[in-house]
């Protein structure tokens, strides 16, 4: 792959990246979205508010960054999250069901032991376009 097939999508509607990385980056019909935090896209900081509301800026900035790209949540064919606490699984499936129609994206769910600026909870996804 060539430098050129690759599209780096940016939206100021999602966090900037924190890190050497792009928001997404588009090669073909097929878009790798980094993953996102509960970060207020205006002021890069951790929002305020209980588990799901940090859920649903997740959610928030994922679908800006597929906006970027031409896409939707809608193209998600798989969706990772990262959870510091498992026991707030039930939330983040609470939160996907009210985000996301049948037939569902692939999903992993993973708990690990810290993420990016203390973070509660991270979601990356992978979108193709029709």
């Amino acid at each position: 792959m060539s430098q050129d097939q690759r599209e780096i999508i940016h939206s100021d509607a999602a966090p900037s990246a924190i890190g050497p990385y792009s928001q997404a980056v588009k090669i073909g019909n097929t878009v790798y979205v980094s993953g996102q935090i509960p970060l207020d896209p205006d002021t890069g900081e951790l929002i305020a508010g209980d588990f799901k509301a940090q859920v649903e800026r997740v959610f928030d900035n994922l679908a800006a960054v597929a906006a970027a790209a031409g896409a939707s949540p809608a193209h998600a064919v798989r969706v990772g999250l990262y959870l510091t606490d498992m026991s707030q699984f039930g939330i983040v499936n609470e939160v996907m069901a009210s985000r996301f129609d049948a037939p569902y994206p692939a999903r992993a769910a993973i708990g690990v032991a810290a993420l990016p600026k203390n973070a509660a909870v991270e979601a990356d996804a992978i979108l193709v376009i029709d």
